[in-house]
């Protein structure tokens, strides 16, 4: 029980991350760069406490740090947008999607009951964005499809042996100076308006708690749990995300989303169950 209550906790957080971010940008209360930047700058913070700095620096690498700017920016951008329930599903589903190509490309086959379930889910994310069916803003599906790419990468970079909370401390560490050293030039290029109180509050929830202490909490629980049921518990993130922009953002539920959901949901535990477990948003 105790498992499976801090699991469930873990999940909440990563699906938090889509409500924060939704809250924040949909109100204007803060602009999708300084809500990236905040989150990163005080994720790095929270996690540089959770482990030793110094150890930290070196388990980081600038590859899966770029990597990880181009997944926090695209998904703030794409949050604009987005219903909270549609963007967590569109960056899971590409996500899974990227793992399961560079594995492919790295020499491991599937099964046919993979290759189904591949094709499910891809069935599932055409019926999600075809015309006429609620489906989202093409432009908004297209920065969450980078952002889900930019974060299947980094978990492909991330992977290997030492300690992963000093990994990505160190990751998230060099993803704060590199949107630090490019924020002058991209504000300039697209101004935003003067960020209130509220996103920025919204913007360090997101960096500190659902992503900082939920990735190091998922760290915790993963040496307790098969790699499947790592996997496929990570199914439920949308469906949280769905329901607490209802809640939070007074979202509708459209019956083409659940449907897609659905499909999509199936699909992707069915073509992921034998792969490694790629690292959640």
């Amino acid at each position: 029980m105790r498992l499976f209550c801090l699991t469930f906790i873990v999940l909440v957080a990563f699906a938090g991350n889509s409500v924060l971010a939704r809250l924040a940008l949909s109100g204007g209360d803060i602009g999708p760069w300084s809500f990236s930047l905040i989150r990163f700058i005080s994720g790095a913070l929270m996690l540089l406490i959770l482990t030793k700095p110094l150890t930290a620096w070196h388990a980081g690498r600038w590859g899966a740090a770029l990597a990880l700017c181009i997944y926090g920016v695209f998904f703030s951008f794409a949050y604009l947008k987005l219903a909270t329930g549609t963007g967590a599903l569109l960056l899971f589903s590409t996500v899974q999607l990227t793992m399961l190509s560079i594995a492919f490309l790295r020499g491991e086959r599937m099964r046919i009951v993979q290759w189904i379930g591949l094709a499910l889910a891809i069935g599932g994310l055409v019926y999600l964005l075809s015309p006429g069916l609620d489906a989202p803003s093409p432009i908004g599906a297209l920065l969450m499809g980078a952002s889900g790419i930019g974060w299947g990468v980094y978990s492909v970079l991330g992977k290997g042996g030492g300690n992963p909370v000093a990994r990505t401390s160190g990751n998230f560490s060099r993803a704060a100076i590199l949107l630090l050293i490019t924020s002058p030039a991209l504000l300039w290029l697209f101004p935003e308006s003067q960020a209130g109180v509220s996103g920025i509050t919204l913007a360090v929830l997101s960096g500190t708690v659902t992503s900082g202490l939920g990735y190091a909490l998922w760290y915790k629980v993963l040496r307790d749990l098969s790699v499947t049921t790592a996997a496929v518990s990570q199914l439920s993130v949308p469906v949280i995300a769905a329901i607490g922009g209802a809640i939070f953002v007074f979202e509708p539920v459209t019956l083409s989303f659940a449907a897609a959901c659905i499909v999509v949901l199936i699909g992707v535990g069915l073509a992921t169950i034998k792969f490694s477990r790629p690292d959640s948003p």
